[in-house]
């Protein structure tokens, strides 16, 4: 079974700066995409970034030119460099990964870490 263990997330304040990382682990056949939810209390969980088995890079506006995404591929593990946070940033941060974990069933799936909070001080 694929494994996400996150790390990085905790309490900054407005302005400042974190890095959360996602290491994946277990069977894994192929990846599609790795990257990052997120789910405010009262909100839905949205899309923040994730990056593809290409390199390719998608970011959500709200955090565009403020949030990086970026991958070891060797390694299976996705980092978010987050800069500028922000009251709004504020959220159980979630690392995700799209992928197959059998060549014989090729069912894509996803697969989710257990979250980590990030909390911003205003």
């Amino acid at each position: 079974q694929v494994h996400l263990v996150e790390s990085g997330g905790g309490l900054v304040q407005a302005g400042g700066s974190l890095n959360l990382s996602c290491a994946a682990s277990g069977s894994i056949y192929s990846i599609d995409f790795m990257g990052w939810y997120r789910q405010a209390a009262g909100k839905q969980r949205e899309l923040v970034a994730r990056i593809s088995r290409g390199g390719s890079t998608d970011y959500a506006d709200s955090v565009k030119d403020r949030f990086t995404i970026s991958r070891d591929t060797a390694k299976n593990i996705v980092a978010l460099q987050m800069n500028s946070l922000e009251p709004e940033d504020a959220a159980v941060y979630y690392c995700y990964l799209r992928g197959v974990s059998s060549r014989i069933i090729r069912v894509i799936r996803d697969y989710w870490g257990q979250g980590t909070q990030v909390t911003v001080s205003s």
